[in-house]
């Protein structure tokens, strides 16, 4: 193996590991990653994971996390899925099963079923729900500042992604918190505050997959003019066909985690950055630029980290890696990265360019939801801007226990 400059941090070090991340984000480390090793080899032998490795590769620098990200014949998702870390219950054959969902998949599968996806992501779709969900925010917003005080992620952060998700494939406004609950269960196993087992986790994504199966049956019987029809209707002449149940089931389990989790915690992240930064919350208000999304999002990098795995022998740069190992992507580092991101650790809402990774490095997996991503983003600042303008903590935040997702369970905050 070739390395660069053995880093200064311990050798046991294991980026996957979500301890590292329930007090901070390991800025310092990242930094010392960047700048010693093009690569860095983390060593777990005795892991549970159930990858049957001895490690993985560390890609730290923006660069390296945008090669790997936009060389999917050289990189994939689909022999050991995107996510980094799993319960010590999960098997190699529950690993496989998780191909079936997108962000695990690989050419063809993944070019079939994202074609078909995108149906409901064009721009014509998403600005068609922009004014419904600015009366939403409105009103989210108003019910908060009535309480006075409360928990920002609870009332705020959470509550319009949710109803963003629900609007955007169907799902009865009541039925909203069920999607949230399960969001929570499937991704929360690692945090014992949160006090759900492996077996919850499987379980509600068993729920959440029969839901949206039988949301499936009622537009094949009552079609209407959602995404939903769009994916399970037959082949629109673009040869890319239809979603079928599975499928579809398991486009809206990553559906509802990457539009929840990501979106809730980019807006709780950004409410805390303008706590931490009042001038730039005072600049906000006054001036709401257009680039403030972008800089949440890199400022946030709700997903720490995705990996991929090397389907035949490669190199990064001088980096030998061979074919299985897997290359864990770290966005938290890569947007932090003072070579192309000049004062990294500023929050700078009027940053332009900003060439961030947060919604990914390119490539195939670029986030589909990105720009519905940032449209919440906006409408959520814009109208706390207008209607909260004076919103200041009242407490303590307490930070999600996760090897992936960069999360915060509980801002407290006084509305007015």
């Amino acid at each position: 193996m070739s390395v660069s400059t053995q880093p200064a941090i311990p050798v046991d070090r294991d980026f996957t590991d979500p301890d590292l991340y329930e007090e901070r984000m390991p800025f310092e480390e990242f930094a010392e990653l960047r700048r010693t090793a093009r690569l860095w080899w983390c060593a777990t032998p005795d892991s549970r994971q159930p990858f049957g490795d001895d490690g993985y590769w560390v890609a730290s620098r923006h660069a390296d996390v945008k090669y790997v990200s936009t060389h999917p014949e050289l990189f994939g998702s689909s022999p050991n899925t995107a996510l980094v870390r799993y319960g010590p219950q999960v098997t190699r054959a529950d690993l496989d099963m998780q191909k079936v969902i997108m962000l695990n998949a690989d050419a063809p599968d993944h070019t079939k079923m994202r074609n078909i996806v995108q149906r409901g992501f064009t721009p014509r779709s998403i600005n068609a729900l922009e004014s419904v969900l600015k009366e939403r925010t409105r009103r989210i917003v108003r019910e908060a500042v009535d309480k006075g005080s409360g928990d920002f992620v609870t009332d705020l952060a959470g509550e319009l992604p949710l109803q963003a998700i629900a609007d955007l494939i169907g799902v009865p406004q009541e039925d909203r918190w069920k999607l949230f609950t399960w969001s929570n269960t499937m991704t929360g196993y690692d945090d014992p505050d949160l006090n759900v087992s492996e077996e919850d986790g499987r379980n509600a994504s068993i729920e959440l997959l029969m839901y949206a199966m039988g949301l499936a049956a009622q537009r094949r019987e009552h079609p209407e003019d959602d995404i939903v029809t769009k994916l399970i209707e037959a082949d629109r002449g673009d040869g890319f066909g239809k979603l079928n149940d599975d499928e579809f089931g398991f486009f809206v389990l990553m559906l509802v985690v990457a539009g929840n989790e990501t979106t809730r915690n980019a807006i709780t992240h950004g409410m805390r950055a303008f706590f931490d930064n009042p001038a730039q919350w005072e600049l906000y208000k006054a001036a709401r630029p257009k680039t403030a999304a972008d800089e949440i999002v890199r400022w946030a990098t709700p997903i720490i980290s995705f990996q991929r795995t090397a389907v035949s022998d490669t190199a990064v740069g001088d980096v030998e890696v061979k074919a299985g190992q897997r290359v864990v992507m770290l966005y938290s580092s890569a947007n932090y990265d003072e070579t192309v991101i000049p004062e990294p650790h500023t929050f700078d809402i009027a940053r332009d360019p900003n060439p961030h990774l947060g919604f990914g490095g390119g490539g195939p997996h670029y986030c589909l939801g990105a720009n519905l991503a940032k449209m919440e983003i906006n409408l959520m600042f814009d109208t706390l801007a207008e209607l909260a303008p004076g919103l200041a903590p009242d407490g303590d935040l307490r930070r999600l226990r996760s090897a992936w997702i960069n999360g915060i369970k509980a801002l407290p905050v006084r509305y007015r």
